[in-house]
Formats: structure tokens, C-alpha cells, sequence
């Protein structure tokens, strides 16, 4: 794994030395940003952008956004091993401290309530086998963490049928191997 563009293009991502994490594949992470910056369905400019990166493992997308100039990342995730890798990727980048890493358990104890910013991106890439994911969506739109010109990215098996809450709408799905990506936003 590596980081695809930006002030750190080329830097490897360690990885977990367990087989519980599934992080991106670059093919996957590098058409969710070609996606991002060429999608004429919504207007998301990077650098300019408040990420939340949930369930971010060893922080491959969140950290492709501070390489790309974001200008905030929370990360959370609750498995301890795997946020220690985490935290020593970030610590490899040189200069950045715009970001923060919450080790919360997202399903359980994570109230969206409780962070100060909001959103313009919010990357899910959860479990392939969790099926909580409606309830995730339905808090983060009662919470209004996402900004409402905000984007919702969803990493999921292709084979999955996950139940949305009425206001998601899903804007651009894309498959890539077995994964499939949403592009998503709440309507009112």
C-alpha cells in the first residue's frame, strides 16, 4: 500500500500484521479520488475539506486526504493493534498535525454528537459482514455531522444489500473487484 498523490505520493502504508483488517487496495482508493475530483454529481474540493474516516484501519484513505492538502482528518476506529499502526503512519509524514485519532467503538459508544467539527467527507469502511451500517447512517444524519453539501463514501462487499434510511440517497455506485464503493448524501 502506498499514498497515490500529494505532498507524500509514493510513501508506503504499513499495513496490519493481521488478517481482521481489510485495508483499501490503491486501485480502489485511487478511483474514489478520480471520482471525487471528476464527479459532476457533487463538488468536493479536497483541500479544502473536513474528512471523518470511520472504521480508517491503518488510515489509508484519511491519510491520501492530508497527503492531498485537507485540511482536517478525524480518525476512528476501535481495534488497539490496529491504531498503533495507524498512528505510526501518520508519524512518518513530516509536519502534519491536522489531524485527530479517536479509538472509539463506532457502533457502541460513538455519539456524532460530540465532535466539534462537521464534515465534508465521511469515509465508511466498515466490516464487510456488519450489518449496523443503517444505523450509522441514521445517526450521522440526526447528529448533522455531514455538512449539507457534504458526501458520504461507503466501502462495501458487492454482494451486500445494506438498508438505508429514507434520506440517504445514493448518487454513483461503482464495483471494483469484490468491492463496491456509494457515493451518497442526505436529502431533506
Amino acid at each position: 500500500m502506498r499514498i497515490i498523490s500529494g505532498n507524500f505520493k509514493g510513501k508506503k502504508i504499513l499495513k496490519p500484521k493481521d488478517l481482521i483488517t481489510r485495508p483499501l487496495k490503491d486501485l480502489t482508493k485511487e478511483s474514489i479520488f478520480n471520482i471525487i475530483n471528476h464527479s459532476n454529481k457533487f463538488s468536493i474540493d479536497i483541500q479544502k475539506s473536513t474528512v471523518l474516516d470511520l472504521f480508517s484501519g491503518v488510515g489509508s484513505f484519511g491519510i491520501e486526504c492530508l497527503s492531498r492538502g485537507a485540511k482536517y482528518v478525524t480518525f476512528v476506529d476501535n481495534y488497539s493493534d490496529v491504531t498503533e499502526v495507524l498512528k505510526k503512519n501518520l508519524s512518518s509524514l513530516s509536519n502534519i498535525n491536522n489531524y485527530e485519532i479517536l479509538q472509539k467503538d463506532i457502533i457502541q459508544d460513538l455519539q456524532f454528537i460530540n465532535f466539534k467539527k462537521k464534515f465534508d467527507i465521511i469515509f465508511l469502511d466498515p466490516p464487510y459482514k456488519l450489518k449496523e451500517l443503517s444505523k450509522i447512517l441514521k445517526n450521522i444524519y440526526e447528529q448533522k455531522c455531514l455538512k449539507s453539501d457534504g458526501i458520504l463514501i461507503i466501502h462495501r462487499h458487492k454482494k451486500e444489500v445494506d438498508l438505508h434510511p429514507k434520506k440517504f440517497k445514493i448518487i454513483e455506485e461503482k464495483k471494483y473487484g469484490i468491492s463496491k464503493i456509494i457515493f451518497g448524501l442526505f436529502i431533506d
